[in-house]
């Protein structure tokens, strides 16, 4: 049982196991497959960059890598056709335990003053990388460093990774973990492997939620994968009872387009614009825009019926309705205003869009 006093673990999600813990592998073996033969080979590059949007198991497949490494310290010994390691072997144990000597995890650290994670990774951060590779091993073989994402690195943080990168410490490994690959320097780049996982089929979103879930109904899982653009970890965050709800509220009034039932719309903007539910009113944004993704896109609806207004709207048209939900959240969030209000702009928006 976790320390009640004890910081809490980034980003994990109730009744999920974080990544160091999680040994299913839901994307590509053909991803896990590239990382088993290049260490089997003798030659594997010094430090990967694992790219892809977020939640579809990047650092799921970065802890599984390590697993194995740490696991079959040397190389010709190691299997070349995947990356599993038991539940039961020692390795598997200490790293869901965070007690491995050789490997090094590098998150935002949790400010205990403010009662919140740090909005960067800093360089404070990563000189703990001088320590780890300068010291004496804790164990023989291979050490192994984690920086889950490296899009948090600030700039001082990522020239200090990369003077790690360009003299690599012997058996040194660097999983670098990136949402945003781009918005790293193109010297990180020019030092790392990189590697891109693609977002997952909602049949392998579906058989991971039904496996871990198996009290949810089908009808919730279905459309939750169905929602989910290929992530996981949103398809767990949309499985939120509140969440759920809020998916199929915004579904049944935008399926009457250009009416708008503003008691449930205003009923919707109490459940995601009150004061204290930032998760609710994230969801929202994120429904909103997947709806208009969509609407872009040509893809099938989930969320219910599509009104013949809707389907006659113009590419121009949500184009500019998606501006201007972009344009309200930002002043929501810069000038702290009502976001109840940016709600109903939300389906004003589209009402509007849908009477041109």
């Amino acid at each position: 049982m976790a320390d009640a006093g004890a910081a809490p673990e980034i980003d994990r999600l109730p009744g999920w196991p974080v990544p160091e813990e999680q040994l299913a592998w839901h994307g590509s073996t053909e991803a896990e497959q590239v990382l088993a033969r290049a260490y089997a080979s003798g030659h594997m590059h010094h430090a990967w960059l694992l790219g892809g949007p977020k939640g579809i198991g990047k650092a799921t497949l970065a802890f599984r890598f390590a697993r194995h490494v740490l696991a079959n310290p040397e190389p010709h010994t190691a299997p070349a056709a995947g990356l599993a390691i038991p539940a039961e072997h020692r390795v598997t144990r200490q790293i869901a335990a965070g007690a491995h000597p050789n490997l090094l995890v590098l998150r935002r650290p949790y400010d205990d003053a403010a009662k919140r994670f740090k909005t960067e990774l800093t360089v404070g951060e990563v000189r703990r990388l001088q320590r780890f590779f300068g010291s004496t091993a804790g164990e023989p073989g291979w050490r192994i460093c984690i920086i889950d994402p490296a899009d948090d690195l600030n700039i001082s943080a990522e020239n200090a990774l990369l003077k790690m990168l360009e003299e690599p410490p012997e058996r040194g490994l660097f999983l670098l973990v990136a949402h945003r690959p781009g918005r790293l320097l193109p010297t990180t780049h020019s030092r790392c492997a990189a590697l891109s996982l693609k977002p997952l089929e909602p049949e392998a979103i579906t058989t991971a939620l039904a496996t871990q879930l198996p009290d949810r109904s089908g009808e919730d899982i279905s459309l939750a994968a169905s929602l989910a653009g290929g992530s996981l970890r949103r398809a767990i965050l949309a499985l939120d009872e509140e969440r759920i709800d809020l998916l199929r509220s915004f579904g049944d009034i935008v399926s009457r387009l250009p009416d708008i039932d503003y008691r449930k719309a205003h009923d919707l903007a109490d459940a995601a614009g009150l004061r204290g539910r930032d998760a609710e009113f994230e969801g929202f944004i994120d429904v909103v825009e997947d709806w208009l993704d969509r609407r872009v896109r040509g893809l099938p609806e989930p969320l219910g019926a599509i009104s013949p207004a809707t389907e006659s709207a113009s590419l121009a048209t949500w184009a500019a309705v998606w501006d201007k939900v972009q344009e309200s959240t930002l002043q929501a969030e810069t000038l702290n205003l009502d976001r109840r209000q940016v709600v109903l702009q939300v389906f004003m928006a589209l009402e509007h869009a849908t009477r041109m």
